[in-house]
């Protein structure tokens, strides 16, 4: 074989061989970019609140969350990062502010907006996001846009979620929780805040449980707010607080599950030995503050919590809804104060920082105790103080 020969069965042999390798890398790439497509493109489907199947992508990178206490739950999950924008009472500028959850977050002020608060979403607004919500949490489907009508006119997938409570629809707010741990893929942090619930509201009852009705002081909330600052007839007859600690509510009523006026005469008629008053009452700063009722009514001037001076501010837990956080810090404030013996080892600020950490602080203790010093001091007259009366 001449040299010309051999020369050429070399070339067509190198040729063949590049060509191999080449054929495999590019199947190789393509197989990678296949695998890395279908992983992007994976979705899961969700059975909403309202029995919608709702198909979404799975851990999207980017959500929204509309209406009353949507985004306190996503920050619950430690999963607030992946917002593109937020409804309009988190941008407004307030004299009052009593959610944890926005206080340990003020970046949410920076954000686009896309609707009004409650529910009350702008589509035009969503679509111009950038980058566009791959879901929409959607709390108080009732309330604002319909959710199958969002849907409809954005082409996001929305989640319809109930908000419940921590007494009698704890099943509704646990199925919030897991709806969306399941979609962020934060179903152990679910799970986690879920078993924190349990656990708070397990220890404040056996603290209490065995304690003799006789043996039980009165007490009354008043001014409890509902959709803003209301006055000292303003009560709620299963007041959560209340409840975890089996105290001697006096305005207790199982058939009444919500926030409720109720009569002055019963309330004279009671004569709670302690009264207990939701702060938020004082952002009315008028004859409608149940403070000032208290101090001016000649009436309530004579309830024996008055005359005594045993009268003392708490916590509001009812801003846009239900802060869970704030109810446990209440609940803990008042078993120290009507069983000071069962909640000896208990010191409030501390407790307080421990709740907050862990529910809206991601863990940072300092973060917790900032929160808990806002709340604090979020109205004229610090938490857990006598008041003057």
């Amino acid at each position: 074989m001449n040299k010309s020969k051999t020369r050429l069965l070399t070339l067509l042999l190198v040729m063949m061989v590049a060509s191999t390798l080449i054929s495999g890398c590019m199947e190789s790439s393509s197989t990678s970019q296949s695998i890395q497509a279908a992983e992007e493109a994976e979705t899961i489907t969700i059975t909403d609140a309202l029995g919608r199947t709702v198909e979404v992508p799975k851990s999207p990178e980017y959500v929204i969350c509309s209406g009353s206490g949507a985004l306190r739950y996503l920050t619950y999950l430690e999963a607030q990062d992946r917002i593109v924008a937020v409804d309009s009472i988190e941008t407004e500028e307030a004299k009052f502010d009593a959610r944890p959850y926005a206080l340990a977050n003020p970046q949410f002020k920076e954000y686009p907006v896309f609707g009004e608060f409650r529910g009350n979403d702008d589509p035009e607004k969503i679509l111009m996001l950038d980058p566009q919500p791959q879901v929409i949490f959607k709390m108080y489907s009732t309330s604002g846009y319909d959710p199958a009508e969002l849907q409809k006119k954005t082409g996001i997938p929305v989640i319809a979620l109930n908000y419940g409570d921590m007494v009698n629809n704890k099943a509704d707010m646990y199925q919030s929780l897991r709806i969306m741990g399941e979609v962020m893929g934060k179903e152990d942090r679910a799970e986690a805040v879920i078993a924190f619930f349990e656990a708070t509201i397990a220890d404040l009852n056996e603290r209490t449980a065995d304690v003799p009705e006789e043996d039980k002081i009165t007490c009354y909330v008043g001014g409890i707010a509902r959709s803003g600052p209301h006055g000292f007839q303003s009560t709620e007859p299963t007041y959560p607080p209340f409840l975890f600690i089996n105290a001697g509510n006096v305005a207790y009523d199982p058939m009444n599950l919500s926030t409720a006026d109720v009569a002055k005469e019963s309330i004279l008629g009671w004569d709670p030995q302690i009264i207990f008053v939701d702060l938020s009452t004082t952002q009315s700063e008028d004859k409608s503050s149940a403070l000032y009722q208290l101090q001016n009514d000649n009436s309530y001037r004579q309830l024996s919590a008055v005359k005594s001076g045993e009268v003392y501010g708490v916590l509001p837990y009812n801003w846009y809804t239900q802060n869970q956080g704030s109810v446990l810090v209440d609940a803990y404030f008042a078993g120290k104060l009507l069983y000071p013996d069962r909640f000896e080892d208990v010191v409030l600020d501390d407790k307080a920082t421990e709740i907050y950490t862990f529910l809206v602080g991601r863990g940072d203790e300092e973060a917790g105790r900032n929160v808990y010093d806002s709340m604090l001091n979020a109205f004229s007259i610090p938490a857990f103080t006598k008041l003057d009366v």
